[in-house]
């Protein structure tokens, strides 16, 4: 069974995964499905976690990428290949190039994280830094490849590197035979067209949802337009979804076989991750863990079971830090509060009194007294605590209003 792709490109079938996955045998790990009792009865369906944040390069995208390359004609592996990445891209093409005694080039932006940076080196890619944005990166990258005829390995435009991402979808059939619905993130398309080539050619009552990031959604639109439509600066914490435009070969089977696209916000994704931290103990990067976002919204709207599919977990540790701070504000766990005190002595141990009563725990305080909005006599002091939630939260408010602080909104 075959799905027609666009442009000059032959179609992607079921034997072109079931040979991809013969072809990653020893090279790519069969990644656990673990299930989820949390996410379970949040959902109200069976739900399972297939673990690709676990896979070799900590990412499903050297699945894709050592099927493009080992695909190459002698003479094209001789003159290497080049890629365009910020992170899990460039890691799958440095290993699977290192594997199979090929040369790479990877060009990522001049602001990519140093440890992304450092285990693209340490695969065995010889690493470029050109740019601040990813378009200006790929540009560079496909320069390179015309200059020097190095072959240009796409991160999701092309039928091998489809069929290759497919292989995740054959193993969730083999896991979780009873699957009923699968959702899994959606950039340029990739990941979530291999699967459904897969899924649909073997269990067409399976229902695919593909999810977005809000800032980043490209199938929409383009979904609704019948082509390919570009997200002008699109904008998301979920690096590894955040792509402007479906690539042309993806959209093709994502808009015939993909049942559904979702989006989801900054909040959601960030409160996904750290669901994933704390209750399943798994480390997960914002795009990897969109999924679970979209169901933790769904209102239990999916019939299970369900798998979610945790596409990545190479997490900058300052990101990581950033969004578990954003998604424990969201859940009600971090409050930030501005209030007008006496400027006398002892006044702010009073107040961190009245915090401690309220069990309230004080991360940071600061204390402002030269701000000409302020009177003769008065401070400001904005504090940032540690809450059990947003009952929590209001109990502490109204125990400093009690107390008799004047709280700015």
């Amino acid at each position: 069974m075959s799905y027609r792709t666009a442009g000059s490109f032959p179609p992607v079938t079921l034997d072109d995964v079931r040979g991809a996955q013969k072809m990653l045998s020893g090279v790519a790990r069969v990644t656990a499905l673990e299930s989820s009792r949390h996410l379970s009865q949040l959902v109200g369906a069976p739900v399972f976690l297939k673990c690709e944040n676990l896979q070799r390069t900590g990412s499903f995208k050297l699945r894709g990428a050592y099927v493009r390359i080992a695909g190459l004609m002698p003479e094209e592996r001789a003159a290497g290949v080049v890629a365009a990445s910020a992170g899990n891209h460039a890691q799958g093409v440095a290993l699977a190039s290192s594997l199979l005694g090929v040369h790479a080039t990877v060009f990522m932006p001049k602001g990519a994280p140093l440890p992304k940076i450092s285990a693209t080196e340490d695969y065995g890619a010889e690493v470029r830094l050109h740019g601040q944005v990813v378009d200006e990166t790929l540009a560079a990258a496909q320069e390179y490849a015309a200059g020097t005829g190095a072959v240009f390995i796409h991160p999701f435009d092309h039928p091998d590197v489809i069929a290759g991402q497919g292989t995740v979808g054959l193993e969730i059939l083999e896991q979780c035979p009873e699957v009923r619905t699968i959702v899994v993130g959606v950039g340029g398309g990739g990941l979530a067209a291999g699967l459904a080539v897969a899924v649909k050619a073997l269990r067409p009552e399976v229902r695919i949802i593909g999810v977005q990031a809000a800032g980043s959604a490209a199938y929409p639109p383009s979904l609704a337009a019948g082509r390919p439509v570009a997200v002008e600066n699109p904008v998301t914490v979920a690096d590894g979804i955040r792509v402007g435009r479906p690539g042309d070969v993806p959209f093709a089977i994502v808009e015939e076989l993909v049942d559904e696209v979702r989006t989801v916000g900054e909040d959601a994704l960030s409160a996904a991750l750290l669901l994933c931290l704390e209750r399943a103990k798994l480390v997960v990067e914002p795009a990897g863990a969109s999924p679970v976002a979209a169901l933790l919204g769904g209102s239990g709207d999916v019939e299970g079971p369900v798998v979610a599919v945790l596409s990545g977990g190479n997490v900058d540790p300052v990101l990581l830090q950033r969004v578990l701070r954003h998604g424990m504000a969201a859940q009600g766990r971090y409050l930030a509060v501005s209030l007008r005190l006496t400027d006398r002595p002892g006044a702010l141990a009073t107040l961190l009194g009245v915090l401690s009563q309220a069990d309230a725990n004080v991360l940071d305080v600061s204390h402002v007294r030269t701000d000409p909005r302020l009177g003769l006599t008065e401070a400001e002091v904005e504090l940032h605590l540690e809450t059990k939630g947003p009952a929590h939260c209001a109990e502490v408010v109204r125990a400093v209003r009690a107390a008799g602080y004047t709280v700015i909104d």
